[in-house]
């Protein structure tokens, strides 16, 4: 880990202020895996974000308005991010979307192939469009007019601009992970 995790009673006053800000979402919005150590020291990408309050409070930010701007069904939310996390190989990504996929029925099996980065045989017709989007977005140049009109047909506007936007953003999740060797909680 590059960037240590900050406990409370070190962080400045303006880390503490994002602190806190960070602190009341994570918690109001995970439940499902650790997001903290004992002392209180915030866990995964926000950790890193400790370290460049200005950054880190745009980044933030960004974070809450993806978590407003909702148009898809959780799982279908869930395989986007983990597409993403898998693709990078973004253990903490994995660790917490793949709790969040669990709680909200995902099977074991359809993870494991997710992470694999392959494509699970029994998703649903509108799942397998988010999955092949995510998957196409990743590799790079324009996205196709046959996914995106896919994507429209499936989701509509608001939804099909949700999943360029959830791969973005976790690409970017991905990258802070991986480039600050951020590991899963067991690892700490």
């Amino acid at each position: 880990m590059r960037l240590p995790s900050i406990p409370p009673a070190e962080l400045s006053a303006e880390q503490k202020s994002l602190y806190d800000d960070m602190k009341a979402g994570i918690a109001a919005k995970y439940s499902n895996f650790t997001t903290m150590r004992g002392d209180g020291a915030i866990l995964g990408p926000w950790s890193a974000w400790l370290h460049d309050p200005d950054l880190g409070r745009a980044l933030w930010e960004s974070t809450k308005g993806m978590t407003r701007f909702r148009h898809l069904p959780e799982m279908i939310r869930q395989i986007v991010i983990l597409a993403v996390g898998s693709k990078f190989g973004a253990a903490y990504e994995i660790y917490a979307h793949g709790a969040v996929a669990l709680s909200n029925g995902m099977s074991s099996h359809r993870l494991a192939t997710i992470v694999a980065n392959l494509r699970p045989a029994d998703l649903t017709g509108e799942e397998g469009i988010a999955y092949d989007m995510a998957n196409a977005l990743l590799g790079g140049g324009v996205l196709s007019p046959v996914i995106w009109e896919s994507a429209l047909a499936a989701f509509g506007k608001e939804g099909a601009r949700e999943i360029v936007y959830l791969v973005g953003h976790y690409c970017f999740i991905s990258m802070t992970l991986n480039g600050f060797a951020i590991p899963v909680p067991d690892e700490n």
